[in-house]
């Protein structure tokens, strides 16, 4: 397996142990649906976050936010919408991204809330 692999895998445990510190509930991760895959989806109260988890060492210097792309959208939001109906679920939807940027051998992590719409 790459190393890259390895540090997302890293990333995205990193990621699920900050959404639990924070009070989430993790329901499920790396959701499949079609083409699409969701890293992390948790629950808070009545909002459900569907996670997105970026992973880079640092310099890397494209704001996270920009790099999910309209098509990524569209398939999380499909992707999302099959997961509240397979589960029967009454919640509000929320889009998230969780970056983990990796500084020598330490980690910072950064939370994203609402970090896009679906309408």
């Amino acid at each position: 397996m790459g190393k890259h692999n390895e540090f997302g895998r890293q990333g995205e445990q990193l990621a699920v142990d900050f959404l639990v510190k924070q009070g989430y509930e993790i329901c499920t991760r790396n959701f499949r649906y079609r083409k699409a895959e969701i890293d992390i989806i948790a629950r808070q109260g009545e909002i459900l976050a569907i996670v997105e988890v970026k992973s880079r060492n640092t310099g890397f210097l494209e704001e996270m936010s920009t790099t999910i792309n309209p098509k990524k959208r569209q398939l999380l939001v499909l992707a999302a919408d099959q997961y509240v109906q397979e589960m029967d679920l009454d919640v509000e939807v929320r889009f998230d991204i969780i970056t983990v940027i990796k500084k020598g051998t330490n980690f910072e992590i950064d939370h994203l809330e609402n970090a896009f719409y679906f309408f």
